[in-house]
């Protein structure tokens, strides 16, 4: 076990460091607060000691080569080399740039070092620098390195873990809104809080109160687990006593030795190795810098200050109302200004209700008849139906994104549009809620109320609840016709139901058998194999079990003997499941096993009746597994089914419904099923044939409705004939028929298809489709009775005097000796989904919506009802109309949470996206798990997790930026680990939309006219040719990526039009262009193309946005003027979407020279910001090596000159020379920047920077090459210190030649 010696001061970061790493590292620590044995040359803390024998190379010392040893041992050091490099990027920056700052800041608070009011100011400005550079580079990430915590977080949270405590205040921190955001997430974390406890943030920076008495909590509790006796004797180096405070503080001095040695003298103690020396040298020389920093800060304070105006705060993200009265239905007013920044909740008001009243997302709008041929072809899609109990998730989230944006952009091609809305009747989760609303109402259950009259109060509770989610959805801005929702239950859709099952029932499609189903006692039914939840286990557990106080045991194997007839000997078998061997009627053996050849023919003697139970020989026995012998209970097992049928064995049922006992013995007849486990256990170890019990790894069946454990139980029921139907439906895709998108999914469909067994479909319930089958009686003594599982006496029918009359011809009798019972179960609720993509249409009727709508075009949805949902309703599809109901099949990823984990009501991280749209604190998360169905202790874990989660509740988003987030996310076939944090993002990018359009309308004016059509009129200049090709590649990206559901690739062509190209780039370059327009009548010409070119940009930027936008792309498209005013649609949504064949100016070579250009842009801003040039112009010379891209830079002169804020650009050729007094640097091989500095700066104090720099870089690298040198530097250094020492060098060494460069530059100017 190693072991770790670290600082008991509750404010030794860099040992908390240590601790935090230590909780990520699967194996125990030794826990040590003193300092290292002197024998182990490790005289800083915290030290690592990897084994006992404490050689040298076995020992660690400094937090960051034991946070990453520790770290990297629980896989936190990064997924690649890649994320490793980032990791480690983060750890220099925690070291170099926020530690010394930090601690500049907060030791004076705490007494360390004395107060310099002064400095202390000016290193909380570069402590707030310093975190607004971390801030930024949050702004999009959950955390610093990969989608978990990586030690770059655990690095620099702990570096930053005393200024949150004493120093940032809550304005700084509102400021700092991705920092705090992401340090709140990480000690929130459980192993944070179990090293640092609860943290308080800091109100107001005032001193620290010394701690003297209490040494840290979690290294007190992180000892007490590692290791029985912790030394923390509170002592000097020479074993004298300290007092308390003076301890502390001495210790904590000595585990920041490496950085603060300037602050504190070092104690006396042992001499000082040679190294040890080479440090306190440059600690000096450190600390002499700073002293004379310090004089320059005092120099200042005599000389006259200027007044500097303060900086306006960032504003936050507010919240705008719309609040101009409108009617439900009216237009939204578009006359008064736009807000001046984006507010979800301003433009999402009022839009949805006009679409809806002006009949935009019907496909009748704009169409005389749907009977008329639309060139453009139809689109239909219906919608995977929600249940009527549910409310969304941000899986319906996703799905609703991804199909509306689908479904707007077809509707956009001018193409006859129909996305057709639909609600599941929801079998056992309508009559579960229903049942408990009456039980804790009126104390009634539904066998109280009668059958009648139950359905009576579903029926009242879905009318005045169901509509729920269609409110949800229209939230989202889905663009459904609601004229056409249709309800599973409804008549039009049970009649197509009804009809369905007489249909197969006649073909023999659908039949009456007696098998195995999966039971819930519970529930009283039968339940889908989707609505089994497979809970594994690992070993002996004991789970909760509905109808029992105490907690049942599951997950050992039971061994047992049962006697062979007619001898001595036993034969031992073993079960998970000890009371099913009541059940049982034999044992198999496998043919091949040489133990058991001598008990062919015999039998064995069941120890709790007079049964007797032949030993079968069987291949499905693995020999090798256990005594090679397996108990055979075919009424209860779906194997040993297969097994009783094979053989002929009795099948015997020893459970009624409710989970009882039955055809048992005494004592353990009428017993409950958990209840006689016990009783069984306890009478085979009285009767001596208890052999032993031991763990063992198992998944135990749970009803994901009732929570009750799943049996399988012998029941008759209905049965759906698969086999042809799947081969059907197989072949559909083999011969490319159906396309199933991507198609990674095609050999799990195949395997499915190809194996399919036979489906059940009787559920025993209330509320549901009854069966429509009827059981026949025959009044008539020729005719003798039937059983219930002989299909013979069955009969279906659309009514029952139909089935009477087909009855009576069956049996040949005449209908009145006929007495029918109909059968009392309901239809799997995916039966009903199975024909929903005709039966939404009227079928079997003949009618105008099924001819033109029927087959549809897609079915979008989740992978993970494939064979549920897509697989059933393509095989019924064929079998009942002979046509594939649809054409595509694109099947979108599951949705977990940030962490990769299945969202869960128990983990807490099930997210209602209306929370997303308009915000919800973590009260509100919190008080959200108190309506839920949750244990007590279930809940607790949730709340841990949204705290984890979301230590600030989740910020309002809106619907627009939730959208375009799924969107973006949507990468084909991967499981999407949503980061709520990084929509907020996408609300971001919603604002700079905003500003853009809002500058641009100002920039176009009030009198603006745009052109009849978007055209080119030969007069653009170069950066409006060059963002009309970007605009035309913008169109032709998105046009591809819809054609191939690639939806993040639509979702960036349009993030970097707008963002990079037309905000960044195109507007900046303009402005020159409109500023020289107001006295120039050439200039104003040129402004007018200018215009008309950001007019097309806004127009056509905005259409390809609205698919995933709609309710902003409306907002602000309203505002523009028209083309064409009388004759264009009212709404974007019904506006054409942009096409490649319109939108052709996209050029190669344009994009090529821009390109270029901006290559030298950004080498002139790199070389104005190495050199502080913030406001000042600079000269700047660009040396072409050739003529042809001298000519090129002279074009674009006035764009690289806007772009890059030069004085002025002079292109030069190769022979020209380049006056003195310039900075160099190299945009590309044909071009070099030389940026005129020659009086713009102080060349001597530059010079002096760079000699300074110089000498630290040359020490560093004397240093590491001096590593790198000892003999036993490649056997003992691990590989990967090795190569980051070897790129640490190169590093050091490519800035070096860029300072000696600079430097020669600057000695020219002097």
């Amino acid at each position: 076990m190693a072991t770790l010696y670290v600082s008991p001061h509750p404010d030794d970061f860099r040992s908390l460091l240590a601790l935090i790493a230590a909780e990520f590292c699967p194996s125990n620590v030794n826990i040590i607060t003193e300092d290292p044995p002197a024998s182990l040359n490790a005289w800083s803390r915290p030290t690592l000691v990897l084994d006992a024998a404490a050689e040298s190379d076995s020992v660690l010392s400094g937090a960051t080569a034991v946070s990453w040893y520790l770290a990297s041992q629980g896989k936190r050091t990064g997924l690649d080399t890649k994320q490793q490099s980032q990791v480690w990027q983060w750890l220099s920056f925690a070291d170099n740039e926020l530690t010394p700052v930090s601690c500049a800041v907060v030791f004076p608070l705490m007494g360390m070092m004395g107060v310099d009011k002064k400095l202390q100011q000016s290193s909380r400005a570069e402590l707030m620098r310093v975190l607004k550079v971390l801030d930024k580079a949050l702004e999009p990430r959950t955390y610093l390195v990969g989608q978990i915590i990586t030690l770059a977080d655990l690095a620099v949270a702990a570096a930053v873990l005393l200024p949150f405590k004493y120093v940032l205040e809550p304005t700084d921190r509102k400021v700092l809104i991705n920092v705090t955001r992401w340090f709140t997430t990480c000690i929130n974390q459980p192993r944070f809080l179990k090293v640092l406890g609860k943290i308080t943030l800091c109100e107001k920076m005032v001193p620290v109160t010394p701690k003297t008495k209490a040494v840290a909590t979690a290294v007190k509790a992180k000892a007490a687990k590692a290791t029985p006796a912790v030394k923390s004797d509170a002592a000097t180096d020479n074993g004298q006593k300290m007092p308390c405070d003076s301890f502390y503080f001495f210790y904590f001095r000595k585990s920041l030795y490496s950085f603060f040695l300037m602050y504190f003298p070092f104690p006396s103690g042992p001499p000082k190795t040679e190294a040890q020396l080479k440090k306190e040298a440059k600690k000096r020389e450190k600390l002499e810098k700073f002293q004379q920093k310090k004089d320059m800060e005092a120099k200042k304070k005599t000389q006259p200050t200027v007044e500097k105006k303060a900086k306006p705060e960032k504003k936050e993200l507010g919240v705008i109302s719309y609040t101009i009265a409108t009617a439900p239905g009216e237009k939204k007013d578009v006359i008064s200004p736009l807000p001046d920044s984006y507010s979800p909740q301003y433009v999402e008001a009022a839009w949805y209700p006009w679409w809806e009243k002006q009949g935009f997302f019907k496909p009748e709008y704009g169409r005389k008849s749907l009977a008329e041929q639309n060139p453009r072809g139809v689109f239909m899609m219906c919608i995977p139906p929600p249940n009527v109990t549910g409310s969304l998730h941000l899986g319906h989230a996703l799905t609703n994104a991804i199909q509306d944006s689908l479904t707007r952009w077809h509707r956009m091609r001018g193409e006859t549009t129909l996305w057709n809305p639909g609600c599941d009747h929801a079998g056992i989760a309508t009559q579960v809620v229903v049942e408990k609303k009456l039980m804790r109402e009126r104390g009634m259950s539904r066998h109280d109320l009668g059958r009648e009259n139950f359905i009576k109060e579903v029926w009242k509770w879905k009318n005045e609840k169901g509509d729920r989610i269609y409110h949800q959805l229209k939230k989202l801005g889905s663009s459904l016709d609601w004229d056409r929702a249709c309800f599973t239950m409804d008549t039009k859709l049970s009649y197509a139901v009804q009809e369905a099952f007489v249909r197969m029932h006649e073909e023999g499609v659908i039949y009456r058998s007696k098998r195995l189903v999966n039971w819930s006692c519970t529930l009283n039914s039968a339940i889908s194999d989707i609505e089994v939840d497979k809970k594994e286990l690992t070993g002996r557990t004991l789970l909760p079990v509905p109808g029992y106080k105490e907690k049942v045991e599951f997950g050992v194997l039971v061994s047992f003997a049962y006697k062979v007839d007619g001898s001595d000997e036993e034969v031992i078998v073993a079960t998970t499941r000890i009371e099913t061997m009541l059940g049982d009627s034999a044992v198999a053996v496998h043919p091949a096993d040489p133990r058991y050849q001598h008990l062919k023919g015999k039998m064995v003697l069941h120890p709790f009746c007079d049964r007797k139970m032949p030993v079968v020989f069987d291949d499905f026995v693995d020999m090798n597994f256990g005594t090679g012998a397996v108990k055979i209970t075919p009424a209860h097992d779906h194997n040993d089914y297969e097994v009783g049928e094979r053989h002929n064995l009795a099948f015997i049922n020893i459970l009624d419904e409710n989970g009882l006992l039955i055809n048992v013995p005494p004592p353990f007849l009428g017993m409950k099923r958990f209840e006689a486990r016990k009783a069984v256990l306890q009478a085979l170890k009285d009767r001596g044939q208890f052999k032993e019990i031991k763990d063992n790894p198992m998944v135990v069946p749970v009803c994901s409705r009732s929570k009750d454990v799943v049996e399988p139980l012998l029941k008759p029921q209905w049965y759906v004939s698969c086999t042809d139907m799947g081969k059907a439906a197989a072949d559909a895709v083999r011969e490319g028929r159906l396309k199933i998108i991507p198609d990674h999914h095609l050999k799990t469909w195949f395997n499915w298809m190809d194996n399919i067994r036979d489906w059940c479909i009787s559920r025993q319930l209330w509320w549901g489709h009854r069966i429509p089958a009827y059981f026949v009686t025959v009044n008539d003594a020729s005719v003798k009775p039937g059983e219930d599982m002989d299909g013979h006496y069955w009969v279906s029918g659309r009514t029952e005097e139909a089935a009477k009359e087909k009855a009576a011809k069956r049996f040949n009798v005449s209908a009145d000796k006929i007495s029918l019972r109909q059968d009392e179960d309901v239809l799997d609720t995916w039966f009903s989904s199975g024909i929903f993509p005709f039966s939404i249409f009227g079928w079997p009727n003949e009618n105008q919506d099924l001819n033109v709508f029927y087959p549809g075009t897609l079915l979008e949805t989740g992978h993970d009802i494939l064979f549920f949902w897509v697989a059933r309703m393509v095989m019924m599809g064929l079998k009942l109309t002979g046509k594939l109901p649809f054409k595509e099949v694109y099947l979108h990823a599951v949705v977990r949470d940030a962490h990769g984990r299945k969202m869960s009501k128990s983990l807490g991280n099930v997210i209602d996206p209306l929370d997303v749209i308009t915000g919800i604190s973590l009260e509100g998360l919190h008080a959200q798990l108190k309506d839920s169905n949750l244990e007590p202790v279930e809940v607790e874990k949730a709340k841990q997790g949204q705290k984890s989660d979301y230590p600030n509740g989740i910020p309002e988003c809106g619907t627009d930026a939730l959208r375009f987030a799924l969107c973006a996310y949507t990468s084909q076939g991967r499981d999407i680990n949503l980061d709520v944090n990084r929509i907020l993002g996408y609300r971001h990018f919603c604002n700079k939309l905003w500003n853009a359009v809002k500058f641009a309308m100002k920039t176009l004016g009030d009198n603006f006219v745009p052109s009849e059509k978007a055209q080119l009129c030969g007069e653009e200049s170069v950066s409006d040719r060059w963002i009309l090709s970007r605009l035309s590649a913008a169109v032709a990206l998105c046009d591809a990526g819809f054609k191939a559901y690639d939806f993040p690739g639509i979702t960036t062509a349009i993030y970097n039009f707008w963002l990079y190209e037309l905000c960044d780039v195109y507007l900046e370059s303009v402005k020159p262009v409109f500023s020289k327009a107001e006295g120039d009548s050439s200039s104003q010409k040129q402004a007018l193309v200018c215009r008309q070119t950001l007019y097309t940009c806004l127009e056509v930027g905005l259409r390809l946005l609205s698919p995933i936008m709609p309710f902003v792309a409306e907002e602000l498209y309203q505002r523009l003027p028209r083309r064409r005013p009388q004759s264009d649609p009212p709404s974007i949504s019904v506006t054409s979407y942009p096409e490649t064949n319109e939108f052709c100016w996209h050029s190669d070579q344009v994009d090529r020279d821009m390109d270029f250009v901006m290559t030298v842009v950004k080498t002139i801003r790199s070389l104005r910001a190495d050199y502080n040039l913030t406001k000042t112009r600079a000269d700047c010379y660009l040396q072409c090596i050739d003529s042809s891209t001298a000519s090129l830079v002279q074009k674009y002169s006035l764009q690289v000159q806007t772009l890059s804020y030069s004085q002025a650009v002079i292109p030069l050729t190769a022979n020209q020379p380049v006056p003195e007094g310039c900075a160099v640097a190299i945009a590309s091989d044909r071009c070099t920047v030389n940026l005129m500095l020659k009086g713009l700066i102080d060349v001597e104090k530059e010079v002096a920077k760079l000699v300074t720099k110089k000498g630290d870089l040359e020490k560093q690298m004397e240093k590491l090459k001096e590593k790198m040198a000892k003999s036993d530097y490649k056997e003992k250094v691990p590989v990967k210190v090795q190569e980051q020492d070897a790129e640490k060098l190169r590093q050091s060494q490519t800035e070096l030649e860029k300072v000696n460069e600079a430097m020669e530059n600057f000695r020219k100017m002097m």
